[in-house]
């Protein structure tokens, strides 16, 4: 059964269709020639989506969408998944 289970995902993998994005960042892998090289780029991208975040929370925060109140709500917010 694991065989089976295997090979369904290496054809699930085959099957998968990157979009442009995904196909210039691999064509841009094939570059990175060293693990500093790569913790750059990691920590590029990692930058880049850090300040989309500020950029939407700004947003939000000048349009009145989030306020103090709402920031100190979230300190005690515990929302989990009631197991049964």
């Amino acid at each position: 059964m694991r065989k089976f289970a295997e090979m369904n995902n290496k054809l699930n993998f085959m099957a998968t269709t990157l979009n442009e994005a995904q196909l210039q960042i691999l064509d841009m892998m094939s570059f990175i020639k060293s693990e500093e090289t790569l913790n750059d780029l990691k920590k590029v991208i990692s930058d880049f989506f850090a300040q989309q975040a500020q950029d939407e929370i700004d947003r939000l925060w000048e349009n009145g969408e989030l306020n103090e109140t709402k920031v100190e709500g979230f300190r005690k917010l515990h929302e989990r998944t009631p197991y049964k």
